[in-house]
């Protein structure tokens, strides 16, 4: 998301999200700084960097929809990915400089072997070239001063892997749905070393993001083109798009106009002592403390809130 900026003269206000068809060789924000050119909203943010080398699903969330960015870090994704065989990159992707090659070539019932390793949850080293800070700079920083970055693994989580396509030998098509953290591009270059040989990404291409998924997503072009006309906001997702594994909580008029004022608001779970008590809320029949709800006043929201003794605190109020 990076800061927020004040809006600029003359922005509208449009609430929610886009379901934006990343195209190939321009950044994240490159498609952020597009948009806002041609919506002119008071406020822009992508949920999830893609590589400029990488396509597909950039979720763009738009005025309000910027408070709910970070409740889609978190959410699966999934992506269609080819791995080059015989070369390693230094990049693990067709940018960098080749480092290493090799004329071994894996056969389809070796790839199908060992796709089972990378199904669970297991350790991934992240390529050097990334974003990760190490001692206060970026890896990537680093690598590109020529020093050797060395990257301790973390544990990532991969719901599923499949090969989906053999074009040639020299390339293998697979299907990956993964969890936050993951690397695709350190996949590769492992899938490639499990079978012998060494590989890269040569085409990525995300499929889903949380609820955004390929088949619905619009080009960017299309986007851009129409501006700010009304065709390019018929395709705007509400911005509880993203929050659909967060439970809903209904409220009163007063209790909403308290919490937009940044009040606390009692609840009380169903069929508990004092579940008559003035201003209290029949709610779901525990609440932990620290649990996340959607404050909702006749299916519209009104806060993210968090439970806390008897009361839901707001944490995010939505001025839509």
């Amino acid at each position: 998301m990076g800061r927020r900026r004040k809006p600029p003269a003359g922005a509208r206000a449009i609430d929610g999200w886009l379901n934006v068809d990343k195209p190939l060789g321009l950044s994240s924000a490159g498609c952020v700084a597009r948009l806002r050119a041609a919506l002119r909203p008071k406020r822009i943010g992508h949920g999830g960097t893609l590589d400029p080398l990488a396509t597909g699903v950039l979720p763009v969330a738009l005025g309000e929809g910027t408070k709910t960015v970070s409740y889609l870090m978190g959410a699966p994704k999934s992506y269609r990915f080819t791995v080059r065989f015989g070369e390693r990159r230094e990049t693990d992707d067709g940018e960098g400089d080749i480092v290493e090659t090799s004329g071994a070539r894996p056969t389809d019932a070796a790839l199908e072997g060992i796709l089972g390793r990378f199904v669970g949850t297991i350790d991934q080293v992240p390529p050097a070239y990334s974003a990760l800070k190490r001692d206060g700079r970026r890896a990537y920083q680093r690598a590109r001063a020529g020093e050797a970055v060395a990257l301790a693994p973390r544990a990532v989580t991969v719901h599923g892997l499949r090969l989906t396509a053999r074009p040639d030998e020299d390339r293998a098509v697979f299907e990956v749905d993964c969890g936050k953290g993951f690397y695709v591009r350190a996949l590769a270059r492992d899938l490639a070393a499990a079978v012998g040989t060494v590989g890269y990404v040569s085409e990525l291409r995300r499929t889903r993001v949380g609820p955004f998924t390929e088949d619905a997503a619009i080009p960017l072009e299309n986007l851009v083109a129409i501006g700010h006309s009304a065709p390019a906001l018929k395709d705007l997702y509400p911005v509880e798009t993203v929050l659909d594994d967060i439970p809903a909580l209904a409220v009163t008029g007063d209790q909403a106009a308290a919490i937009r004022q940044g009040r606390p608001v009692k609840v009380q779970c169903t069929g508990g002592p004092g579940a008559r008590e003035a201003g209290a809320i029949a709610v779901f029949p525990k609440l932990s403390d620290g649990t996340v709800v959607c404050a909702m006043e006749d299916g519209a929201l009104v806060a993210l809130a968090r439970y806390h003794d008897g009361e839901i605190q707001p944490v995010r109020v939505l001025n839509t």
